[in-house]
């Protein structure tokens, strides 16, 4: 804050409505977006309050130590921390991760990517005898997408791969932080390499990974340009390095049927459909958000060699 705000007079009774405020203008000046959440946001975790709680409270003085833990957390903000960094957990389908700069962020168009995962799932929970419905997430970081799957779908059969330990760290302590760690199998390694055995083996292959073009990444926001993984962010030139490579191998381990689901960058949506179709998958689905802008790929598997046609 600014010396008045980082040191505030010790004297003076600051409420929680008192702190907001002046948190708010201090945040709004240090080019903070979303400057009156961000202080809510973090003066309820430092008080381990709900923000219906703080709303609750507003009149309620703060102790000085209080003052103290909170000042630190905003000192932290005004640099452009991520906020998610600083409280140390991401909401993400409903359950809540534990992230800090060892994976990328969880973003609310990734839960996209899982809605269209379980429709695709959708009626396919095997019968008892049957194999189960089997689904691998490439470039898992946080384990965000596989845990999503994993609870959504009890019945599947769930395979999550990140080349970082460090990234699969958080995600396996994701998983036991939810009671989910015997439904993932976690492997080390680049992307199919975990699973180069595991041919025609899953029904879904879904992957959130690295698809920012590098000339975009320089004017990116510093929150996240300074503090995010950029191995979780890095897609190369123009972005495709690994979804290049994602769409060229991963038929090799679908189902006659199955679906590649990818989140992209908006302008890569056109040249992933042409090169899904060139490597054999003869159907697609777009999603896009309200704006119009393509943010997931589906790519179906022939079902027989002489499919052809696409949708979307």
């Amino acid at each position: 804050m600014n010396q008045q705000a980082a040191q505030p007079d010790p004297l003076q009774t600051w409420t929680i409505m008192g702190l907001l405020r002046r948190t708010t203008a201090y945040l709004d000046k240090k080019g903070v977006d979303k400057a009156r959440l961000d202080a809510e946001v973090l003066l309820a975790h430092s008080l381990n309050l709900t923000r219906v709680e703080l709303y609750l409270s507003f009149d309620r003085p703060l102790l000085p130590a209080e003052l103290d833990a909170f000042r630190e957390l905003v000192r932290r903000r005004a640099a452009l921390e991520p906020v998610a960094y600083i409280t140390g957990v991401k909401e993400f389908y409903s359950m809540e991760l534990t992230v800090d700069p060892r994976v990328l962020i969880p973003r609310p168009e990734t839960e996209l990517a899982v809605d269209e995962a379980i429709r695709l799932a959708g009626g396919k929970q095997p019968a008892v005898g049957d194999d189960p419905f089997r689904a691998l997430d490439l470039g898992t970081g946080s384990g965000a997408i596989a845990l999503a799957l994993a609870r959504e779908l009890p019945e599947a059969e769930i395979w999550a791969t990140d080349l970082s330990g460090p990234a699969l760290e958080v995600a396996r302590a994701n998983a036991g932080r939810h009671g989910l760690s015997s439904r993932v199998k976690f492997s080390q390694g680049d992307l199919f390499e975990p699973v180069r055995e595991m041919k025609d083996y899953f029904n879904l292959i879904i992957a959130n990974l690295p698809y920012v073009p590098r000339p975009v990444l320089t004017n990116m926001a510093p929150d996240i340009r300074e503090y995010e993984p950029m191995l979780a962010l890095d897609g190369g030139e123009d972005g495709l390095n690994l979804i290049r490579r994602a769409i060229e191998e991963a038929n090799n381990f679908l189902k006659p049927g199955g679906a590649l689901v990818l989140e992209i960058w908006p302008a890569q949506a056109d040249w992933i459909i042409e090169a899904g179709k060139r490597r054999g998958y003869s159907r697609n689905n777009l999603i896009r958000d309200h704006a119009g802008y393509a943010l997931i790929v589906t790519l179906i598997r022939d079902e027989t060699p002489g499919e052809q046609g696409s949708h979307g």
